[in-house]
């Protein structure tokens, strides 16, 4: 599932592919515009993203 969200860094809109078959992840990619790192946690309920978090790796 592609889902949208806020590069934490330089705040532009940028979308990431979610598996939404397993119940969440944690996990660090970079963003395509500004190329920082960002840890992404997320939480999936009945197939949808439910719980979603961008944050700075530190």
């Amino acid at each position: 599932m592609e889902f949208f969200f806020s590069c934490p860094y330089c705040w532009e809109q940028i979308s990431m592919v979610l598996d939404t078959s397993v119940r969440g992840q944690t996990f660090v990619e970079d963003c395509e515009v500004c190329c920082h790192p960002i840890e992404v946690r997320y939480a999936v309920q009945d197939g949808a993203v439910s719980d979603f978090e961008a944050k700075i790796l530190e």
